[in-house]
């Protein structure tokens, strides 16, 4: 997910800012369909292993119990506010909301590379 978020991050999120304003709200339902192919199956992998992990006690080492912690909190992000932001957005383009995507995208994209910093210590 490390590299699939900056790539979000850096090109695809600044991106909304040029997609034809008369065709916004079609890319952004296509872009919400497409893009949950892409990271629903790998977060649930990723929180899924992460929890089997803990359960058998794989998972017992505290930077790894952290790192689960910090995925919690961009699951609880993800759905407080990422999903109510796109869902505005099926509306039409609004900059606000955009630069405000970008914007807080920036914690996401922190804290999935600092949980993989994390993972690789363990």
């Amino acid at each position: 997910m490390v590299g699939v978020i900056w790539v979000i991050q850096l090109v695809h999120y600044p991106s909304f800012h040029f997609i034809n304003k008369k065709d916004y709200e079609q890319f952004q339902d296509f872009h919400m369909k497409r893009i949950t192919y892409i990271v629903m199956p790998t977060m649930l992998i990723e929180l899924l292993t992460g929890v089997y992990l803990i359960l058998s006690g794989l998972g017992e080492e505290i930077t790894f119990v952290i790192s689960m912690v910090l995925l919690g909190l961009i699951w609880l992000q993800t759905a407080i506010f990422f999903s109510r932001i796109h869902q505005k957005l099926t509306l039409g383009y609004q900059k606000r909301l955009v630069d405000s995507l970008v914007k807080i995208n920036w914690a996401r994209t922190i804290i999935w590379s600092g949980r993989l910093i994390m993972l690789l210590l363990v």
